[in-house]
């Protein structure tokens, strides 16, 4: 504004009028934060004080169980022995230039300039050695001897963005290099300065403390050290870093998934805090990378194609990009970014020769420089796109036959579910093996030769852990007609069994997208196993078959045409729809039709392709289909005697809550959140779901509590309705909640956000009901593995482990609920964060184990919780309406059909038909 305008300038502040009386001046800060958030809608007025940060609960007094038959087991912890010691580690910021100045940002060159400076600079850095991360941060043992750590480092041999004068992708753009300007400086050399500046210190004694579990900023940071080293100890081996899982350029380790993808077998490694002190968790990992060797076998194996001629280079452009490559008879490497426009026998360049005292240029295809001006055979590649391994500015070109992929390069995108399931079926390895493996890969890696775990104090023992676990009982089931059994490892038979609560299969119908099948035997077949099973099953009123010609066109067209069929020979809307599909669960029509039947019309659908059918696989399909229909297949038998401890006595919901993600190459498409919530109290096998998108890659929940106006939107307040509405008109005093899919550094956001946001619409609903809660984290990404000590056998079903290998202050326990039929068993590693119920640890595993035996899709003990099951099932199916659907189209801002998450605006799901949304849809 200008001051002329009777206004004062803003450098020109007028004093303050006089405050009126009783009224606080607010802090200059506090103006500031108000002034900044002006344009945001004022914050509801605080009603309560700031309540207190919630912490982790320890273990309580009673937090080790005791009731099961006990059984011996190793675990594939190491366990380590720690001298202590009264050093620190000093941490350093590594700030990273080349000679210009300008920062490093190509990866994997920090270790080679690190281990070059150390090999350099020894006697100035008092023969130190470092544990380096390869980014940013770097550690030592004591300090450095100088304040100002500044130095240079030339790297002879380097492949990187950057490239001097007269190298590929140098001023005379030639694309072998200029080869007359070669002599002046080496081949391809770079100068860094490193600056590595004093950041903090972290005494070594803090490592003790992690082990005692009194959890610190210093100790998280010493294990994060040793961590650090174990990554930098198999850097230096050559081996691929994936986090703390290493994996070596061993082909025996390589298994082909097709499509110039293999699967790469490694080992993981990190150090754990535990109830018997330090241990070195170590197990089998897995990881893809691109198959190594000429550019021209990958791109026809990618695309699955037999000669040159036929590549899409469009879709080879994308799948080129940022790998590395090694080009003869240079032998350099080099990282690609795209492809020449023009194909190599017609793309030209410019390159400076010298002509006595002066440098001509020349226009010069890259073919005939290669061919005339090298010498170079070039077979296949003349008529084909040049890689552009060069700068965006300043390309450098190379004739793909004479490009060669380096090994060991991660392959990010995502698997096709052949690629998946042979990646799974590959990987698979009994007990007795992987642990055999496992011993290898501790041999293998020689961690008692490193020389900063030396310093450490640390060493290793040679042999698993050996700890004790306990077997629980499974528990009794129940079936119809009154009969009572036992499930026998895990598993039982619904053959020659009734259901327990069956549902009435009427007003039904087939639709047939194409399956080739015998309609009419697979629904007499599904009539006559039905009735089996104590299922009333009608005839269909009729079969729907598609069109020939509509099985190449679009899937919504499809869709449309079989439900413009369905409202045609219909007398009115069906109750059940068997959908069959020409595929697998991949089916594109799978997505759009599940969206159809469940947010349009509210039509519960059950979808088969009929490839293998058999009295098993109807029996199976009819599990599913009578839960959706509202049945029950079996239930506990303490459920049915409304006998459960603790939960049977008190109305007590139960939360299953989960978060799915886009796969690998699909980094923008929205998250998912699913809450799975008990029904029909004192039930514990009946669920409903209820589906939001959030932000993608956001973890933490964001919609549990959503206030519009004085309403609540969020995930929560339909569940506690339903429960209410469901369980004769009780509220829930006690809430349970699973929750799936965090990490360990994520607990205290579930705990002080998650848990406050379901309070919140405890609160929304009524201010003074105020049930107890019970927050416990399921895992089973993580690395621990158990192995009976006199079998080659998994361990068996009902195996429970909270000793030894748990947690040193936490309140957690490992179950193997299932029997592991293939491979080795993954237990579920359970953390209860939080718990005003007041359960004992024997309370809770069996709990947790009983709610293994309610999953109504399948006649076997499951792995982990139902709850957490149905969460991935109900997230899984709702996330296929949007699976095929361009997301620019679902992002107009039509009908509000948007949530905002932070800064981010994610395209809402279409809301559950009225009519399923309790059901169990996604059974």
């Amino acid at each position: 504004m200008d001051p002329h305008d009777g206004e004062p300038a803003d450098d020109e502040l007028p004093p303050p009028p006089p405050l009126p009386p009783n009224v606080v001046p607010i802090k200059a800060q506090d103006a500031d934060a108000a002034a900044a958030s002006e344009s945001q809608p004022p914050p509801p007025p605080p009603s309560k004080p700031a309540k207190p940060r919630r912490h982790i609960m320890a273990r309580p007094a009673n937090g080790l169980g005791k009731k099961g038959q006990p059984i011996q087991l190793l675990a594939n912890h190491y366990k380590v022995s720690v001298k202590p010691s009264e050093e620190f580690f000093n941490h350093y910021y590594v700030n990273l230039k080349y000679e210009d100045d300008t920062p490093v940002d190509s990866k994997g060159i920090g270790r080679k300039v690190l281990d070059k400076l150390q090999h350099t600079y020894r006697s100035e850095l008092a023969d130190k050695d470092f544990a380096y991360d390869g980014e940013k941060s770097l550690f030592t043992i004591g300090a450095l001897p100088q304040i100002n750590n500044e130095f240079i480092v030339v790297l002879e041999d380097i492949a990187s963005g950057k490239t001097a004068a007269g190298s590929p992708g140098g001023n005379n753009g030639s694309p072998g290099g200029g080869d007359q300007k070669r002599v002046r400086r080496p081949y391809q050399a770079k100068t860094f300065k490193v600056e590595l500046n004093f950041a903090a210190t972290i005494p070594m004694a803090a490592i003790g403390q992690a082990i005692r579990g009194q959890e610190s900023e210093h100790s998280l940071e010493a294990l994060r050290v040793l961590d650090i080293i174990l990554r930098q100890h198999s850097a230096k081996q050559g081996c691929l870093l994936v986090r703390q899982s290493f994996f070596h350029n061993n082909p025996s380790s390589f298994v082909d998934l097709g499509g110039g993808v293999m699967g790469c077998r490694g080992f993981h490694s990190s150090f754990r805090g535990t109830q018997s002190g330090l241990s070195l968790n170590i197990d089998v990992s897995t990881t893809m990378i691109v198959k190594p060797g000429p550019v021209i076998d990958f791109l026809l194996a990618n695309q699955k194609v037999d000669h040159p001629d036929k590549i899409d280079w469009q879709k080879a452009k994308r799948a080129l990009k940022n790998l590395r490559i090694k080009t003869t008879p240079a032998n350099s490497e080099f990282k690609i970014v795209g492809l020449s426009e023009r194909n190599c026998n017609e793309q030209m360049f410019p390159l400076k020769r010298r002509n006595g005292d002066t440098i001509d240029t020349v226009e010069i295809t890259v073919y005939d420089y290669f061919v005339k001006n090298r010498g170079i055979e070039l077979r296949y590649s003349g008529n084909l796109p040049c890689i552009n391994a060069g700068r965006p500015k300043r390309p450098t070109y190379f004739p793909v036959e004479l490009c060669t992929l380096v090994p060991l390069q991660r392959y990010t995108k995502s698997l096709s579910t052949l690629q998946r399931s042979a990646l799974v079926e590959k990987s698979r390895q009994k007990p007795h093996e992987r642990m055999s493996t496992l011993n290898d890969a501790l041999k293998r890696s020689n961690y008692d030769a490193d020389p900063m775990l030396k310093a450490c104090g640390i060493s290793i023992a040679q042999n698993f852990t050996q700890i004790e676990g306990r077997v629980l009982p499974a528990p009794k089931l129940k079936a119809g007609n009154g009969e009572e059994f036992f499930a026998r490892n895990g598993r039982w038979n619904i053959a020659r069994k009734k259901l327990i609560r069956t549902s009435t299969v009427k007003r039904w119908s087939v639709v047939n997208f194409s399956a080739r099948c015998d309609l009419r035997g697979l629904v007499q077949d599904l009539k006559r196993v039905a009735t089996g099973m104590g299922l009333e099953y009608e005839d269909p009123h009729t079969v729907i078959e598609e069109s020939p010609a509509l099985r190449r066109a679009p899937v919504a067209r499809r869709v449309e045409e079989m439900f413009a069929q369905i409202r045609a020979r219909l007398p009115g809307a069906p109750l059940f729809l068997l959908c069959l599909l020409p595929e697998r669960k991949n089916c594109e029509v799978y997505g759009p039709w599940k969206k159809k039947c469940l947010a349009d019309f509210g039509i519960v659908t059950q979808c088969l392709a009929p490839q293998r059918v058999n009295d098993q696989y109807l029996s199976n399909l009819l599990l599913k289909i009578n839960a959706k229909l509202g049945g029950l297949n079996t239930l506990l038998q303490i459920e049915a005697a409304r006998a459960i401890p603790i939960v049977g006595k008190v109305p007590t919901i139960i939360l299953g809550m989960d978060v799915s993600h886009g796969q690998p190459g699909q980094s923008d498409r929205p998250s998912i959140a699913a809450v799975v919530s008990s029904r029909e109290w004192p039930l514990i096998s009946k669920y409903r779901a209820t589906v939001h998108t959030q932000s993608p890659k956001q973890e933490m929940m964001a919609s549990l509590f959503k206030p519009r106006g004085t309403e609540d939107d969020g995930l929560i307040r339909e569940s506690l309705i339903d429960f209410y509405t469901s369980s004769g008109k009780r509220k829930p005093d006690q809430v349970i909640i699973f929750r799936d899919g965090v990490s360990e550094s994520q607990f205290t956001q579930v705990i002080n956000i998650e848990l406050e946001q379901i309070i919140e619409a405890c609160k929304c609903l009524d201010d003074k009901w105020e049930p107890k809660f019970t927050v416990i984290v399921a895992q089973k990404n993580h690395h621990t593995r158990f192995f009976q000590t006199n079998s080659p056998e998994n361990v068996p079903p009902g195996t429970v482990v909270d000793k030894q290998v748990c947690h040193p202050k936490n309140f957690d326990f490992y179950m193997c609920a299932h029997a592991g039929m293939i491979g080795t068993s993954r237990p579920t590693h359970y953390h209860v964060l939080h718990d005003e119920i007041g359960f004992s640890a024997d309370e809770l595993q069996e709990f947790v184990h009983s709610l293994s035996y309610v999953y109504q899709r399948s006649t076997t003990a499951i792995s982990v919780a139902a709850p957490i099951a149905y969460a991935h099932l109900a997230a899984a199916q709702v996330g296929t309406f949007m699976k095929f659907e361009d997301m620019s189209d679902t992002s107009s801002s039509q009908g509000g059909g948007h949530t905002s998450v932070g800064s981010a605006s994610v395209p809402e799901l279409p809301r559950l038909h009225e009519k399923v949304r309790s059901s169990m849809f996604f059974c």
